[in-house]
């Protein structure tokens, strides 16, 4: 089983991505979050393997989230999930340890 953490700011988002989610099965949301700080929490309590990252984040960036998780749990993968195709933030967050990103109009 694949444990996948949601973090986005937009409740509408998390909603639509852990319903396509919820329908594989051999993948599970195990925790969400709303902001960076608040997912840095949850991937330090709820053992994940792979964390869909939006970048824009209300406080810590997407970016600046995935540094400070991959301190404390340098095996977790993260997929980038944004809108921005081309953006710089995509080119940041793969030099942060980022292994791939989605766009959301996919």
């Amino acid at each position: 089983m694949i444990r996948v953490i949601l973090v986005d700011d937009h409740p509408v988002v998390r909603f639509g991505l852990a319903a396509i989610i919820g329908l594989q099965p051999d993948m599970a949301v195990v925790a969400e979050a709303g902001s960076g700080e608040e997912a840095c929490d949850v991937c330090d309590r709820e053992p994940a393997d792979v964390v869909l990252m939006d970048l824009r984040l209300p406080g810590l960036s997407g970016v600046e989230t995935i540094r400070a998780i991959r301190k404390t749990q340098p095996k977790l993968r993260f997929i980038v999930v944004t809108t921005y195709d081309g953006d710089e933030d995509i080119h940041r967050a793969l030099e942060a340890g980022a292994q791939a990103y989605l766009l959301k109009a996919m």
